[in-house]
């Protein structure tokens, strides 16, 4: 049971690393995010990497992600793969000849966030989307799981990318990476992670190389990304064209829609992730039968309450009101271990006001509500 150091209530969804409530992070959002900054520093420094996206005077701007840190000299940026080497930006991971990362093949259907509208789970836009009317039982999907993040989530769930991105190992050129996509079974791509967000040259040119060879071979290939959004805005149109064209989701996962909870959580703003969002929105309507993107939150106990998801929802419709929007069971973990899994009422009470703005909602992880 954790205890908020502001207005010193106990509750079991109270993170006792955090140690402040979801009521003092609203009402005195000053004081809770310096108390949160200290802590991620404690935590950030185990693994080397600085507490927040840089903002150096005397800095180099790099604009890999839409932190947009700012390097000094000797500085690695927030993501880890990038650093002042005597007043050059030097790009460490994430370029199209080192993406650091891992791959598999993972047989369809995946427990994917989109599976509930996605081709090869469904059969959806068979047969120029599709290989069957049903689930492409036959078919795999390349897995790519980047090794590094643009936000820094207290209670991410694959928390143990980080290492990659400390050791910079496990790399491979978008060239050799678009080849483990010539496998006949192999139906799609999915890039996720860690994030995506922060090895954006990379994952395009192998896109481009994959989508390529498909073509030549009159396959279905299709390419799809689940992100947190926090991408460069320079990214959006390229991502866009891909997924449009092959049949791809762009499957953007808001944490929050509070700015200072969004820092106080995931390390950083969430307003790029939320421009880009509607960025994308304008490739929306391009295609219908299968949608282009869609959007999930995560219910994280005492933190994202149904006002949070009530304004994501709503924002969304701003967009388009049938953009799919998944709600999350969440279960304790990392920094936030301690809290309980998403209570059965919370996960109901959040679809109910969703969907007073959208035309499709769905709890996703059921297995996990208490």
């Amino acid at each position: 049971m954790g205890k908020c150091s502001l207005c010193h209530i106990s509750h079991p969804t109270i993170s006792s690393f955090l140690s402040i409530c979801l009521n003092c992070i609203r009402k005195r959002p000053e004081e809770a995010l310096e108390i949160a900054q200290k802590r991620r520093a404690s935590a950030r420094l185990k693994f080397g990497l600085p507490p927040s996206p840089l903002r150096n005077p005397n800095g180099i701007k790099c604009n890999g992600c839409a932190n947009s840190c700012s390097i000094g000299i000797g500085e690695i940026g927030f993501c880890g793969l990038v650093k002042n080497i005597e007043g050059r930006l030097i790009r460490l991971g994430g370029s199209p000849d080192r993406g650091i990362l891992e791959w598999y093949y993972d047989p369809l259907p995946t427990n994917c966030v989109a599976s509930w509208f996605c081709p090869g789970c469904t059969g959806r836009g068979y047969p120029k989307y599709s290989y069957s009317q049903g689930p492409e039982i036959f078919h795999e999907n390349l897995a790519v799981f980047y090794g590094s993040c643009s936000y820094d989530c207290l209670y991410c769930q694959n928390w143990h990318f980080r290492k990659l991105t400390v050791g910079l190992k496990s790399f491979i050129s978008a060239k050799d990476l678009a080849a483990k996509a010539e496998k006949k079974s192999v139906s799609c791509i999915c890039y996720f992670g860690g994030d995506p967000s922060t090895q954006m040259p990379h994952c395009l040119e192998t896109s481009k190389i994959a989508l390529e060879k498909a073509k030549e071979s009159n396959r279905i290939l299709r390419l799809c990304w689940e992100t947190n959004g926090n991408i460069s805005e320079d990214f959006i149109p390229m991502m866009g064209e891909y997924a449009l064209e092959s049949g791809g989701n762009i499957k953007f996962d808001i944490k929050s829609w509070d700015e200072n909870l969004n820092i106080i959580l995931c390390g950083t703003s969430n307003r790029s992730s939320l421009n880009n969002l509607k960025l994308l929105g304008k490739f929306y309507e391009k295609r219908l039968e299968v949608p282009l993107i869609s959007v999930s939150t995560l219910l994280v106990p005492g933190y994202i309450d149904v006002e949070e998801v009530r304004n994501i929802a709503e924002f969304i419709s701003s967009i388009n009101r049938s953009i799919p929007y998944t709600l999350l069971g969440f279960y304790g973990c990392f920094l936030m271990e301690d809290l309980p899994r998403t209570s059965r009422s919370l996960a109901l009470k959040c679809k109910e006001v969703a969907l007073k703005y959208l035309d499709n909602v769905s709890i996703g992880n059921i297995w996990l509500l208490s």
